[in-house]
């Protein structure tokens, strides 16, 4: 009943992943206004979006779910909120962060290097790979050969992990800020509009609730 008329390719699957139907803009409002609406401490929210926003910058790829929700029960925080803020890593965020990191990491560590971004995820997916093939080598006949996730390490990993600290707590600082006395507003109207709209009540309306007299 509910299936689609037309099967959807793979590709247009692929594409609404990456690129939502309405836009980034309408994802990010409707964000946003799920956000207000959580029912939860304005602080806690605020917390939430702390923690979601944070694990957006570690190169953490396939765990920001888990880590979100992880830090955000740490931290007293909605774990909703977290798992929405998460949202703020996507195809278009993520090579800004990567690049951001990356180049602060290597600042910070007093090292240099030349790789691309391009060639920074290829190095990812590669790195990947070689730790998988060493995990099926010790239950294997094959022989597990370290030296490329060192390199990838010493190069890669450990510059964008220390890189992305910094940016990270910025970032997720300056959106909690944002999102404290928004929801807070928002509580507010909404608790206003519901005394108001309670008040409007007429007394027949209040009559008829309430039964006939005996």
């Amino acid at each position: 009943m509910f299936k689609r008329r037309e099967k959807q390719s793979f590709w247009a699957r692929a594409k609404a992943q990456l690129y939502p139907r309405g836009g980034i803009l309408r994802a990010l409002k409707y964000t946003g206004h799920r956000l207000r609406r959580l029912p939860d401490p304005p602080h806690r929210v605020a917390r939430g979006v702390f923690a979601g926003t944070f694990v957006n910058f570690p190169p953490i790829f396939g765990l920001q779910l888990l880590a979100a929700a992880a830090l955000a029960w740490a931290l007293r925080g909605n774990i909703l909120a977290a798992l929405f803020a998460t949202l703020l890593s996507n195809p278009v965020t993520t090579p800004i962060i990567a690049l951001v990191s990356l180049r602060l990491g290597h600042w910070m560590l007093g090292t240099s290097d030349t790789l691309s971004l391009g060639g920074v995820f290829v190095a990812f997916g590669t790195a990947t790979a070689e730790l998988w093939n060493n995990v099926l080598a010790i239950f294997g006949p094959g022989q597990a050969h370290w030296d490329g996730l060192i390199l990838f390490w010493e190069r890669i990993y450990l510059p964008y992990l220390v890189g992305s600290i910094l940016p990270g707590l910025a970032v997720s600082f300056l959106l909690g800020w944002l999102t404290l006395p928004l929801v807070r507003a928002y509580q507010a109207l909404r608790h206003r509009r519901i005394v108001k709209k309670r008040a409007s009540r007429t007394p027949a309306e209040g009559d008829d609730a309430a039964g006939p007299n005996p």
